[in-house]
């Protein structure tokens, strides 16, 4: 990334926004143009210098940060990193922000701001970074397609055991089919989108959104309220069903298995796999040993490469296979990675993918 990357630091604290401001500095790519107490202020900043990034708290007096990033998306769409603490409450908050078009967030610890400067700027850097190359996008509530709307496994994943075949169970055949979708940056509204799209009764679904824990539970919880799939976050021994949709644990790796005909999750921990605890490729490599040319693999927007392999696996396992398109991504990272290994079909806009999973799971 050859251009300069101005960044506007908005954060009530004095301390937040000093220790922010140093880290950033410290990367040559990365200009601070600015730092402001609130949002009110924060906006007389960008009427004299637009940013390329903000890096938002989203609890400040005056007007909270939702506000703010709403307002934003609606006049200006810009790349909103949230800087929040992971405490249910701020988790639940930063969730509400992905939900209006932030497009990454970092964890602000309540004390030990020394720490975080020398533990996290890293992380910061490199969301500042991505979030640069990403394209904000306001989605609107997908129509319904209908005609009215943790026990965990104490076993341990290790790499080798992600390219291990899965138990197939007491069958060596099965006509139950599953979706396995794969995401990253945006993909938490991108979601939202195909899932309030589809009818209660559909094909079962595994989801790896790559999330933190505490933010997976409450992201879960959040679609369940909308859509008419039951959503919820994927416990060891669940079972895939139609009409259910599991997403991954945030900080955990997913399996698909089969107990007899029916298909099942394990809930792994182990080794990141592609800088990703969940990771897509964990699971999509499962799925194409479990489920083969029973199953459809949607790779959505992202950042990096993490699912373009596992995808492969599924495409040459004889699975059905679907790209978000470059236009409708926020980041079209991973689908352009699986693009380039021919691991993807068709490429389809983020508008057309629910009526593709209907259409699967409608066909003989």
């Amino acid at each position: 990334m050859a251009h300069e990357i101005k960044v506007l630091i908005v954060d009530d604290s004095a301390v937040v926004r000093q220790v922010l401001a140093a880290i950033l500095s410290k990367d040559p790519q990365i200009r601070v143009i600015a730092a402001a107490a609130d949002p009110i202020l924060a906006q007389e900043k960008m009427l004299a210098e637009w940013p390329d990034v903000i890096v938002l708290d989203v609890e400040m007096p005056r007007m909270d940060g939702i506000t703010f990033l709403k307002k934003i998306m609606a006049e200006r769409p810009t790349p909103v990193v949230i800087c929040s603490t992971l405490t249910e409450k701020g988790a639940e908050t930063t969730m509400q922000a992905l939900a209006a078009g932030a497009v990454s967030y970092v964890t602000k610890p309540k004390l030990g701001l020394k720490d975080f400067l020398s533990e996290s700027s890293a992380e910061l850097i490199r969301s500042v970074k991505q979030a640069a190359q990403s394209r904000p996008k306001q989605f609107g509530r997908a129509v319904s397609a209908t005609t009215s709307p943790s026990a965990l496994a104490s076993a341990t994943l290790t790499v080798a055991h992600v390219d291990k075949p899965a138990p197939l169970g007491a069958l060596a055949r099965t006509t139950d089919k599953v979706i396995a979708i794969g995401t990253s940056t945006g993909g938490t509204q991108a979601l939202e989108v195909i899932l309030t799209a589809l009818p209660r009764v559909s094909v079962g679904i595994v989801i790896v959104q790559h999330m933190p824990e505490k933010f997976t539970a409450l992201f879960a919880n959040r679609l369940n309220t909308l859509c008419e799939i039951e959503v919820r976050e994927a416990r060891h021994g669940d079972r895939v069903m139609p009409g259910r949709a599991l997403i991954a644990p945030g900080g955990l790796h997913m399996r698909l298995t089969r107990s007899g005909a029916y298909y099942q999750v394990e809930v792994l921990d182990g080794p990141p796999v592609n800088r990703h605890k969940p990771s897509v490729d964990v699971l999509f490599k499962s799925v194409a040993q479990v489920a083969g040319r029973n199953a459809l693999g949607i790779i959505m927007t992202g950042m990096g490469d993490d699912g373009a392999r596992g995808l492969r696996d599924m495409h040459d396992a004889g699975a059905n296979t679907i790209g978000q398109d470059e236009a409708s991504c926020v980041v079209y990272g991973m689908p352009r990675e699986a693009v380039k290994l021919e691991a993807v079909d068709v490429e389809l806009p983020l508008d057309r993918i629910a009526a593709e999973m209907i259409r699967f799971y409608q066909k003989g």
